[in-house]
Order: structure tokens, then C-alpha cells, then sequence
């Protein structure tokens, strides 16, 4: 399992790549947006940051261009590099040509369909959007679940995003989620509890360690 700061702000993968238990970044081109540097400067600054891999999302929308976008991304960041492709069926083509060659995933999966195609395309990871699965089709976990079952056994791993809490994230995971993909605050949330810190307060208080 891994978990990944889904962000394209260099701040908070300088925060993220600090707390040592981050893998990678994931970005779109919302995401991206939000950057104060142009897409390529925040990628190459983003890539220079953390060593994990490093998602990019093709916008293009036609076949050659997508394909010609994703041969640009990976040149520009490298071994790091994954592939975020749509899955449409242009994006299922690209998918079976570029993931030879440079790992692709596929995103913005809502059906477990869309999953064994995903797969059969070559693609090393399928991207569910959890929370909004659950707004636009009911049951954002219950998608994961279907995605599990058809991908089992298979080398593609599933990626969660849209993940609003730590206990959607934990729902998620037993669902079948292979790795999650969160926004800086989810992240943090994750490592707290307010009753794990009452408990170092009681230790601080009424104990004594080597240091005093």
C-alpha cells in the first residue's frame, strides 16, 4: 500500500516529502491550475522534490495529441513519470499504446467495466473517485468493491482518490484499494487522534525519560 499527496502546490509537497511516510504526488489539471508556476516548471519543481512517481494528466483530447502529450510528459519528468488518462476510448487506445513503454493510469473510472478494460489495456493502475462515485452514483466504496473483484489476481492496482476523510480512506482500503491518493489535510488527518495526544500529554506529565 502507498499513500500520495494529491496536489500540485510545491509547498505541500515540501511538507509532504518531510513526514517520510509519503510515496509520491498525484496531479490533474485543476490541480495543476492552482499552481503559481506554469504546468512544466511545477512538474520538473515537483519531480525534484520527492523521488516517488510523479502523475500527470493528459488533456489533450484526440488520439495523436494525447499520445504526443504523454511522450512530452515523460521526457520531461522521466522514470517517475505515470500516466493519468481518461477513461474514454480514445483514452483506452493510448493507453494500450503508451503503457508499454511508460506506465499509464487510468482515471475518472466509474464502473467496474471501465476496470477490465483498464487492465486489458495495459494499464498499471485504476483510478476510482470515491467520494464523487458516491454523489453522482450512490456508493462510492461499493465501486471500489466491484473493482476489486474483476482485478483481482491481476497487475492492475487500484488507485483511490476523491477521498474526503480518514475514514472514508479506511473504508476504502477494505474495499480492495490498493493505494490512496489525498489532499495535504486528509493526509495529516490520517496520523492524529485527539486520544492519541491526551495520552502523550499524560505520559509528559506524570513521567521521565533519559533526557530529563
Amino acid at each position: 500500500m502507498a499513500l500520495y499527496l494529491d496536489s500540485a502546490i510545491i509547498s505541500e509537497a515540501q511538507s509532504a516529502s518531510k513526514l517520510g511516510w509519503v510515496t509520491g504526488i498525484t496531479t490533474n489539471p485543476t490541480l495543476l491550475g492552482k499552481s503559481d508556476l506554469a504546468p512544466a516548471e511545477t512538474l520538473k519543481q515537483l519531480k525534484a522534490i520527492i523521488s516517488g512517481e510523479l502523475y500527470y494528466q493528459l488533456t489533450a483530447s484526440d488520439f495523436d495529441g494525447m499520445v504526443a502529450e504523454g511522450k512530452a510528459a515523460f521526457e520531461l519528468i522521466g522514470e517517475q513519470t505515470v500516466l493519468k488518462v481518461p477513461a474514454t476510448e480514445v483514452g483506452f487506445r493510448v493507453v494500450a499504446s503508451l503503457s508499454p513503454n511508460i506506465p499509464c493510469s487510468v482515471t475518472a473510472i466509474y464502473s467496474p467495466a471501465q476496470a477490465v478494460v483498464a487492465k486489458e489495456a495495459g494499464a498499471k493502475y485504476a483510478i476510482a473517485y470515491v467520494n464523487r462515485a458516491t454523489r453522482l452514483l450512490g456508493d462510492g466504496v461499493a465501486l471500489v468493491r466491484d473493482m476489486a473483484s474483476v482485478l483481482a489476481g491481476s497487475q492492475t492496482k487500484i488507485l483511490a482518490a476523491s477521498v474526503k476523510s480518514p475514514e472514508e480512506a479506511v473504508a476504502t482500503l477494505q474495499a480492495g484499494a490498493h493505494h490512496l491518493t489525498l489532499p495535504m489535510p486528509v493526509l495529516l488527518a490520517m496520523a492524529t487522534h485527539e486520544l492519541s495526544q491526551q495520552t502523550v500529554d499524560e505520559f509528559a506529565n506524570n513521567g521521565r525519560g533519559i533526557l530529563g
